[in-house]
């Protein structure tokens, strides 16, 4: 809507419609796009809150002989608001309609992939709180959903001739060329691993207040600036990325994201007054997932969202591992205290607040990585 601005300044005489031209740059956009999500967050979070407490939509525990000494640490925060994961898909969306270009078609998939997975993780919550377990839908069932959206997002990749070429082909970071060239129908099953992947792992991220929502602001970040990069022709070719035209858009709900997830984490932030819920988190990592297929550095992801890929892999490496060891030793073992890795520190000794600053730190750090090996090729 507010890109529609500048044609006010075509032409004009006076410096103020002049001035309307800077609405046409993507990074006026994305700064008023960060701004406006945060602001969104901030007005309508205390109402979503006491809407969510109203409908009783609280937070399910586990029980002391699920978690042990856990349940200690973390048994006051049952009865805590869930499914505030509506405010940031609500705010992205608010802006993202407000700054970003009506006609570019990968705002609308990135739109669309946020809305999909956010109501994926709605039904989650909302089993769990009226089951009032931390059992939701059965991961068969999630996987199955979440299969689904990496097929609609092949289809419109595979199915639009600018892109469909470089769809097909696996870019690694460190390397200019494509390590593969075509794919072929291994392409749906890559983007399903990374829309899987990223979904879940946002997801097994989010145990402790604001830690998922901090990182998703240095991720989101870093990926607003590869959009812009892989967006721009020239930028793009000096630094030897894959050049998408329609990419640089995105920069501008990659940074309604961060605001929203700023605006969350007022909220959100020790001691939390809300969480987002498998609402909040299954709609961010599906929306990362997208974004890095769409800027073509999928696996880049591993790097930018180092967090997520750590906390998920503990989980992975802790069940694998009971499972084998139960069949070696006649009982399960474990490599961590528990799993995802987080409170195994817990665990150790280190307050809530200590696990998560210092995650955040080690967040910014990927996300520099992730961007400094845009010269390393």
């Amino acid at each position: 809507m507010m890109w529609y601005l500048h044609h006010f300044a075509e032409g004009a005489t006076t410096d103020f419609l002049k001035a309307l031209n800077v609405f046409q740059y993507i990074t006026f956009r994305a700064v008023g796009a960060a701004m406006t999500a945060f602001l969104v967050s901030l007005m309508f979070g205390n109402w979503v809150i006491r809407r969510l407490i109203s409908l009783k939509l609280g937070q399910p525990i586990r029980t002391k002989e699920e978690v042990h000494k856990l349940y200690e640490l973390h048994g006051q925060k049952a009865g805590t608001p869930t499914m505030g994961g509506v405010l940031i898909i609500g705010a992205v969306v608010i802006s993202t309609l407000l700054w970003a270009r009506p006609d570019n078609t990968a705002v609308w998939l990135l739109l669309f992939t946020l809305i999909y997975c956010g109501a994926l993780g709605f039904w989650d919550d909302y089993l769990k709180i009226t089951k009032k377990s931390s059992g939701g839908i059965s991961e068969r069932t999630k996987l199955a959903g979440q299969g689904i959206l990496a097929v609609l997002v092949t289809v419109y990749f595979l199915t639009n001739p600018g892109i469909e070429i470089q769809a097909r082909q696996l870019f690694v970071p460190f390397v200019k060329h494509p390590l593969i060239w075509n794919l072929g129908a291994g392409t749906v099953i890559f983007f399903a691993l990374v829309i899987v992947g990223a979904s879940n792992a946002v997801n097994l991220t989010d145990g402790l207040d604001g830690l998922a929502a901090g990182c998703t602001i240095t991720t989101g970040f870093a990926y607003a600036v590869l959009a812009y990069i892989a967006g721009h022709v020239r930028i793009s070719d000096y630094l030897d990325l894959p050049f998408y035209p329609f990419a640089a858009e995105l920069s501008v709900v990659c940074m309604a994201l961060v605001g929203a997830a700023f605006g969350f984490l007022w909220f959100n932030c020790h001691p939390a007054k809300v969480f987002m819920g498998d609402t909040g988190s299954l709609a961010i990592g599906g929306f990362l997932g997208v974004v890095a297929i769409c800027c073509k550095q999928e696996l880049l992801l591993v790097v930018i969202g180092g967090v997520f890929v750590i906390e998920a892999v503990s989980v992975l490496i802790q069940r694998t591992w009971f499972k084998l060891s139960r069949r070696i030793y006649g009982e399960g073992r474990r490599v961590f205290l528990m799993s995802p890795i987080h409170h195994h520190f817990e665990l150790k000794g280190w307050k809530e607040n200590t696990v998560i600053v210092r995650f955040w730190i080690v967040s910014v750090m990927f996300a520099l990585l992730g961007l400094a090996t845009l010269k390393l090729r």
